[in-house]
């Protein structure tokens, strides 16, 4: 079991690495007008174990952990690609056990957890490290980057258990190129200076992301080739985009959980348009997990939207008309029941069910679709926009004809047997699956459309939750002997709110029938 450990740092690490054979000489940075002054530092022997599941699940996702002593930075060290030359560092210190012998630090593998889930994580790799190190100074004294010529032994994990049968140790030349504090285009423009001064000393770009992947080999760090099928390549890269959002609600990013319960919702609605070609069956068990895990995410991210709201909407009124403790009611009151939320996702996303949905969704995207398009077969429609948008204009003629047996008049209090909110409701649904599928398929103009009512008919649903919420809260502020009056100038809000959604809907799927005409020509 992994161990507790304190409180971790996190800082964003941009370094480039370079291959040199022995002979290459330590290039000079003279001349560089930024580079006021180099300073070197003594040689450093650092030690590390790298850590991973059987399978090398960390490694196949870019990502590193490591246990290292030696060095100013000796510790637990987690590392996520965050962009080109960019990666965040998570760091831990160490504990008093041995370096093989000791556990992974519990902090460090739960942000990777969507990734190791279940699995062990083990020792697979040790590199050691002669490093010689030079920091590059600006004038008024701030460091600028440290450059490091590193001689590198490695072994992979039958050496470090002293196996027999473990390939001979490994040893190569690399330098090393990391910024230190600067960011955005000056960075940029440094780090390609510093670059261009080791590669005219006869550097050549680095084959390998990291020393890890070069020990254990580049099977485990291409990248799966993509799937030809463009609604199984949406699928495929959906479900990357997951296990990121992942990490992002594991650290409370903002707007984390909402994106993760959009993604989730991709997947699902992708899956259902396709069931055929990824041979899943009405009802089949992963769209149902699929949409439980939507619903749990969305307990925090409903609580984040109104928060939101009615903190963009009392800032927007006169002091005057705020009365009572109407904020810590709407404003504080959400943030509250986000972070019950997101406690209650963290739980789920650390259960053996949710590993277990990451399980089939990555093992039905690594598999070709069940019948390759273009092969005759008839068994296996291709995947298109007809059925989808036929499925958003059955729900705008059941709405069209729920209300005019209302009589057009759009009651939905209580005592009334039809309730328009639902029926828009469903229309909102209906047009985020065509344009998922839309834009999966490449029909962009579609997705545009559908896009525009999914967002016009989703303020309208939020109006439509607010106004619940803030007769719910107008009531327990009332029993509790509190002025009401500004709970009815929010509601007043969102009633216009709604009706100008409503009236604006016409307009918007008269342009969507319009894009799906013109990609049928």
């Amino acid at each position: 079991m992994p161990v507790q450990a304190p409180k971790t740092a996190r800082h964003m690490e941009v370094e480039r690495k370079f291959d040199v054979v022995e002979s290459t000489v330590s290039p000079s940075f003279e001349g560089i007008a930024a580079v006021a002054r180099v300073e070197k530092k003594p040689v450093q022997a650092l030690d590390a174990v790298y850590f991973d599941t059987p399978a090398q699940d960390l490694a196949r996702h870019r990502i590193t952990l490591r246990r290292r002593t030696g060095g100013a930075d000796a510790g637990w060290h987690l590392k996520l690609p965050a962009g080109p030359d960019a990666r965040t560092e998570i760091h831990a210190p160490i504990g008093s056990q041995q370096a093989i012998g000791e556990a992974v630090p519990a902090e460090l593998l739960d942000v990777v957890l969507a990734i190791v889930r279940d699995r062990p994580v083990e020792p697979v790799a040790r590199i050691t490290t002669q490093r010689e190190s030079q920091f590059l100074y600006r004038a008024d004294g701030a460091a600028l980057a440290e450059f490091c010529n590193d001689h590198v032994t490695a072994w992979s994990v039958g050496q470090v258990d002293d196996s027999a049968a473990a390939p001979a140790e490994q040893q190569w030349r690399e330098w090393e190129l990391e910024l230190i504090d600067i960011a955005g285009a000056a960075g940029h423009e440094l780090l390609n200076r510093l670059s261009n001064r080791l590669l005219d000393a006869g550097a050549a770009p680095a084959g390998h992301g990291s020393k890890l992947a070069r020990v254990l080999g580049a099977a485990s760090h291409v990248a799966r080739t993509p799937p030809v099928d463009p609604v199984h390549r949406a699928v495929a890269q959906q479900v990357e985009e997951l296990l990121v959002w992942d990490r992002a609600v594991r650290a409370d990013v903002d707007d984390a959980v909402h994106q993760m319960r959009v993604t989730t919702r991709k997947i699902r609605s992708l899956l259902k348009d396709a069931q055929d070609l990824f041979g899943l069956a009405d009802g089949a068990w992963i769209l149902d997990e699929l949409r439980e895990l939507a619903g749990v995410l969305g307990v925090a991210r409903d609580a984040e939207v109104l928060g939101e709201r009615y903190q963009r909407e009392l800032d927007t009124l006169d002091p005057e008309l705020v009365r009572g403790p109407v904020r810590e009611r709407l404003v504080a009151g959400a943030r509250r029941r986000y972070h019950t939320g997101l406690r209650r996702s963290l739980v789920a996303m650390r259960t053996k069910r949710y590993f277990r949905l990451l399980d089939a969704l990555e093992t039905m995207v690594a598999e070709y679709p069940v019948i390759a398009f273009g092969q005759g077969s008839q068994s296996v429609t291709p995947v298109g926009i007809d059925g989808a948008y036929r499925r958003v204009r059955k729900a705008v003629k059941a709405a069209q004809a729920a209300a005019g047996a209302d009589g057009g008049h759009g009651h939905d209090g209580p005592g009334t047997d039809y309730n328009p909110n639902e029926a828009l409701h469903r229309i909102r649904k209906r047009a985020k699956r065509l344009r998922y599928t839309a834009a999966a398929t490449g029909a962009n103009q579609v997705a545009q459309q559908a896009k525009a009512i999914q967002t016009l008919l989703g303020d309208h649903q939020d109006s439509v939750v607010s106004r619940e919420h803030l007769l719910a809260q107008a009531e327990a502020a009332h029993t509790a002997g509190e002025d009401t009056f500004t709970y009815g100038l929010l509601y007043q809000q969102e009633c216009d709110v709604a009706k100008n959604c409503r009236d604006r809907l016409d307009a918007a799927l008269h342009q969507l029938d319009k894009s799906v005409r013109n990609t049928r020509r």
